[in-house]
């Protein structure tokens, strides 16, 4: 569902600059058009990659882990903004996976198993895989992001790259890191989710949700129906709150009676779609063996984990448990 645009901005330009290049030598170096040198310019997710690929080309392996250091988090676009406000660490990095699609389509696994929290991401646009600059930008950001809204030396439990050491980033991060890694993946202790951030704003926060959430919306109008739009909110939406007919009908600016039209024009109903949707996030959460049946009813948008397995019943004919076992093969490739 995510369109395969990547907006820069004149921060992003500004902090290059900070470490000493300019935005013409990049976008030659990328041979790229410089008319993308423009604030708020749009690229596709491969142009992206040549961008990164070329700010390590002219600056070191390392100039992408400094231009993320030296970023004005002030000048940031609101899709950002809002994670210096949030509640805490885990609020800030679940807005995060949530709204950094109106920026690039950017996907980040999270992943939580015993007392260890990580993130990982993809592209799923992309036809080359991702330059380690990126990587060392996007990881270098959320640790900054932790250490500067909780006012502690935030440091990770462990940091996986693909690339070869750094000194500057061993000093920097100050953690077991494990290089030429099959995976990058940054690890925090599961107990840094839960630090405050000193900045939050609980009002400022449901301003910028309502503006980003109506961009969301804008930018799923593409989908080919109704039914596949209220699936793309549902998805996005399960983890953070039980979701209903009144929300995702606020998502996609159209008003419930509309959209309960709509549906049946399409042959569905909300409540189906729901069903249909927890039941497709069901079985892909039980293959991962990391998740624990609670943790599932909670990303399912369950009051409790019984609903959950009355529901599951109810689908499989089976309990979460037997079908978990009985797809044990599966469950083994995860």
């Amino acid at each position: 569902m995510m369109q395969d645009r990547v907006k820069c901005t004149d921060e992003f330009w500004n902090a290059a600059e900070g470490i000493g290049l300019k935005r013409s030598a990049i976008l030659r170096e990328a041979r790229l058009p410089l008319a993308l040198g423009k604030n708020g310019a749009i690229m596709t997710t491969d142009q992206a990659f040549d961008l990164w690929r070329a700010i390590e080309t002219l600056g070191g392996p390392d100039a992408a882990h400094d231009l993320s250091i030296g970023t004005n988090t002030g000048a940031l676009p609101p899709n950002f903004i809002v994670l210096f406000h949030a509640r805490d660490f885990r609020d800030a990095i679940h807005r995060m996976a949530r709204y950094k699609a109106l920026s690039a389509p950017e996907v980040f696994d999270l992943t939580t198993e015993g007392d260890e929290f990580s993130i990982s991401v993809s592209f799923p646009s992309a036809k080359t895989p991702i330059p380690e600059g990126h990587i060392d930008s996007t990881f270098a950001f959320f640790v900054k992001m932790a250490r500067v809204c909780t006012g502690t030396n935030v440091t990770p439990k462990r940091v996986e790259f693909t690339r070869k050491s750094s000194q500057k980033l061993q000093d920097w991060y100050d953690c077991p890191i494990i290089w030429n890694a099959q995976k990058a993946r940054l690890v925090f202790h599961r107990s840094d989710l839960d630090l405050p951030f000193i900045e939050y704003n609980r009002e400022l926060l449901e301003m910028l949700d309502t503006v980003l959430e109506g961009r969301l919306a804008e930018n799923a109008k593409g989908s080919s129906s109704y039914s596949q739009q209220v699936r793309w909110h549902l998805h996005r939406r399960l983890a953070g709150g039980g979701p209903n007919l009144a929300n995702i009908a606020a998502d996609m600016a159209v008003s419930e009676r509309s959209l309960q039209r709509y549906l049946r024009q399409e042959g569905h109903s909300f409540q189906t779609i729901l069903s249909e949707t927890r039941h497709e996030l069901a079985k892909e959460y039980l293959l991962q063996p990391n998740l624990e049946f609670s943790e599932i009813a909670f990303l399912l948008a369950y009051g409790d984990q019984g609903s959950f397995f009355r529901a599951f019943q109810k689908w499989e004919n089976q309990t979460p448990s037997e079908w978990r076992e009985a797809n044990k093969a599966d469950l083994a490739r995860q």
